[in-house]
């Protein structure tokens, strides 16, 4: 009797357990909220009436870090290229404006001696031409220049024109080549790091001055 007695206790205690378990991992859903919440035991439940869960934000708290902007770095080429058709566009281009009048008043000038060279050459030319051969001259020089004189300026000023057309080709290159230049160095770093400077240094022969480059 002891012995089935205690075989029926043990298989209602069992009993017992098995029930609560499964108590303890389902609830009666409560769908009027429509609320999940999640228990102990990791399933998913209904929030008891009247009472909110507050919902987890998706969006990343995180700040974002900005993006550090690249300094603008122009095309050595395309600055070259537009110096070359159109003079002072590579300077533009570059964004060195304060360069862009500096060429255009190198233009004026060049245009300025070009223009006036060529008048006075011709002007001289014609005049000396008119007086060969020819024993009553009538140019507007009679009075001022004699023959040999007039020669002398045709030729000076067809020197000077010269001059003019060689500087002035000098000048277009140099802007060319100052615009290709500029585009390389636009994001040079200048910094004190790298000094040169004249300072008093000693020297088996004496005191004197020295030339010294520090690189760090």
């Amino acid at each position: 009797m002891r012995l089935r007695a205690k075989f029926v206790f043990t298989i209602c205690a069992g009993a017992l357990l098995v029930a609560s378990h499964t108590c303890m991992a389902q609830a009666v859903p409560d769908t009027s909220l429509n609320n999940i919440i999640r228990d102990t035991a990791g399933q998913t439940k209904f929030a008891p009436r009247g009472v909110r869960t507050k919902a987890k934000s998706t969006a990343d708290s995180t700040p974002l870090i900005a993006k550090k902007k690249e300094p603008f770095q122009p095309n050595p080429k395309k600055a070259g290229l537009y110096s070359a058709i159109v003079p002072g566009l590579g300077q533009l281009y570059n964004r060195q404006y304060w360069k862009v009048p500096v060429v255009y008043a190198g233009l004026a000038v060049a245009g300025y001696f070009f223009i006036d060279n060529l008048n006075n050459y011709q002007d001289y030319r014609k005049a000396y031409i008119g007086r060969i051969n020819n024993p009553y001259p009538t140019d507007k020089y009679v009075a001022i220049y004699t023959t040999d004189q007039l020669q002398q300026l045709q030729n000076d000023y067809n020197k000077y024109l010269d001059m003019t057309v060689l500087f002035s080709t000098v000048g277009f290159a140099m802007q060319v080549i100052d615009a290709i230049t500029s585009a390389h160095l636009k994001n040079f770093d200048i910094s004190r790091d790298i000094s040169l400077k004249m300072r008093p240094v000693v020297t088996p022969f004496g005191p004197g001055l020295g030339l010294v480059m520090n690189m760090k």
